[in-house]
């Protein structure tokens, strides 16, 4: 009913109405927009001009040159990188940092700090690298214990006019199916979604006179109302969309139902950026280091960054996004609450993606994922389906907090069920005589990991981990100052191991199978005695067996 009252509010000039939306395909009135390259359509227009400082104050090349070249030699020193390593095990502690935490933003680490363990040799340096992975696991087990939060991607177009030389959605891909989700296909796929466990969803969208703003946020508050049986709902909608103005990202927080907006800087080294964005409105370098700026002045204040790892140096690219998020914090009271790790995989009809101009071996990728750990403790860090089954499960011990389980990067793949593994596809591209079928498989990227959610789960639940579906302190406004005098006292296992556990209990009584469901209730019961208040664990385990008897969305 919810859904079928959303639908019946759009806008009449928008879209054909019907009564229901369930199994119905609604149409769409949409313009046929042929635009070039260099077309200047704007996705999101700025109504409320703001004097925003300049893109090169808050990132300062020339400073992190300086500061790599700097610390070669002090990599090579074993004392100076411990010495290193001590101090960010004590940041994580919170034994010498600032008493006002204002968020959830703590830097563990300065510039030079962070530019010294990026030059260790992993090769050559093996035990310091050891080292550096033992205390990044220290910090991430202190913080977030055996907790992965669990979330899905939902893509609801793949039109673009940007031209990304890495990406497979790029409006120059000619040999790209494009397609958008009716309403009844965003149902359909927010259906499918929820039927594997989900309750944690991410919307993304191209840049595309034919999927605007207002469609968006037509998807967004649709989605937002769709239910399953037994018990499933999104309690949670992050969304990665494209840059926004003020005036937009007003209209984004109006929404209420947003948790945090998402935007990859792609690459902070602009030279490289131009190269690698030649058109569209994403081609504008400081433009879109200006977006979180934008995104703090209309109130926006949960925002997650990150870079593409392929494009260049990802030492750069580090110190970069420890400059942005710097700015942030000491500007607006409010560093990201997230940082992504992509690293480039092949994407269709992309030489780029095929062949990166700055390659991060294993080695090094681990390496960065432990360093972005002691250097950011407390903010969340994020691992896509890009990465192989051993890859992730290996980062998992190095300091990632959230990943994707059961990702599909092509528009309406999870209701259709009809997409063959991207592996399948590398070869139908090299063989297929069908340009058509070629185009109808291709996703955004392709998949390392295209185990289906309930495998991705197992496997978590077989290895100690807990599997996380989590949002309680977003809810109950328990975030930045708050948060942070939480964490002081050393009470973050009182809230969020108990909620997570609550969280597992639920999947467990709703979607596992019967072995999955006992190795699950073999970890909850381990894991309550990590709860360290006795009080609070006794009032855990009666919401437990209150789940169990049938209630749902319980939290502290």
């Amino acid at each position: 009913n919810l859904v079928s009252d959303t639908l019946r509010k759009q806008k009449n000039s928008e879209h054909t109405m019907l009564s229901r939306c369930r199994g119905v395909s609604l149409a769409r009135t949409l313009p046929s927009v042929r635009l070039s390259v260099n077309h200047a359509y704007q996705w999101s227009v700025e109504r409320e001009p703001h004097k925003l400082v300049d893109a090169h104050e808050i990132i300062r090349e020339s400073e992190i040159f300086r500061a790599l070249d700097k610390t070669k030699l002090l990599a090579q020193d074993p004392a100076r990188v411990r010495d290193i390593l001590a101090k960010a095990l004590d940041q994580a502690k919170l034994k010498v940092v600032q008493k006002e935490c204002k968020s959830e933003f703590v830097q563990g680490l300065n510039l030079e700090e962070t530019a010294t363990l990026l030059n260790v040799d992993p090769v050559r340096q093996p035990e310091l690298m050891q080292e550096l992975y033992n205390t990044a696991l220290r910090i991430k087990q202190r913080i977030y214990g055996n907790r992965i939060v669990l979330f899905a991607p939902l893509y609801l177009s793949n039109y673009c006019v940007n031209s990304c030389t890495y990406c497979a959605f790029r409006g120059p891909n000619l040999d790209l199916h494009r397609s958008l989700l009716t309403h009844a296909e965003m149902v359909q796929e927010a259906e499918a979604i929820q039927h594997v466990g989900h309750k944690r969803v991410l919307l993304l969208c191209g840049e595309h006179p034919k999927f605007t703003y207002d469609n968006f946020l037509d998807a967004l508050n649709l989605v937002k109302c769709v239910k399953t049986r037994p018990h499933g709902e999104f309690r949670r909608i992050n969304v990665e969309i494209p840059s926004l103005s003020v005036s937009d990202f007003r209209r984004l927080k109006a929404t209420g139902c947003v948790g945090t907006y998402t935007l990859f800087q792609e690459t902070y080294h602009e030279e490289s950026y131009k190269k690698f964005h030649p058109a569209g409105p994403k081609a504008n370098y400081a433009n879109r280091i200006l977006t979180f700026d934008r995104a703090q002045i209309a109130k926006v204040d949960d925002v997650g960054i990150g870079a593409l790892f392929g494009l260049y140096d990802h030492r750069f690219e580090i110190l970069a996004m420890l400059q942005q998020a710097e700015h942030l914090e000491k500007t607006y009271g409010a560093g990201p609450h997230t940082i992504s790790i992509p690293r480039m995989q092949p994407a269709h009809g992309s030489a780029v993606s095929e062949r990166p101009p700055y390659l991060v071996d294993d080695a090094h990728f681990k390496q960065l994922v432990a360093v972005i750990r002691c250097a950011v403790p407390y903010t969340g860090m994020i691992l896509s389906t890009r990465e192989s089954v051993a890859m992730r499960q290996e980062l998992l011990r190095m300091g990632v907090s959230q990943m994707s389980a059961g990702s599909r990067t092509e528009v309406g793949s999870y209701h259709r069920g009809d997409v063959v593994s991207d592996k399948e596809n590398l070869v139908n591209r090299a063989t297929s005589t069908s340009q058509e079928q070629v185009k109808k498989d291709a996703g955004q990227f392709t998949l390392g990991d295209e185990r289906p959610a309930n495998e991705v789960i197992e496997d978590l639940l077989r290895k100690g981990f807990i599997p996380s579906w989590c949002t309680a302190c977003y809810r109950m406004g328990r975030t930045g100052e708050t948060f942070m005098a939480i964490a002081k006292k050393g009470n973050i296992a009182n809230y969020c191991q108990a909620n997570a556990l609550l969280t597992l209990r639920e999947y467990l009584e709703d979607y596992a199978s019967p072995e999955v469901k006992r190795i699950g209730m073999d970890v909850i019961a381990r894991e309550l005695r990590n709860v360290p208040d006795p009080a609070r664990r006794a009032a855990t385990t009666v919401r437990l067996e209150q789940i169990a008897g049938g209630k749902r969305d319980l939290y502290f």
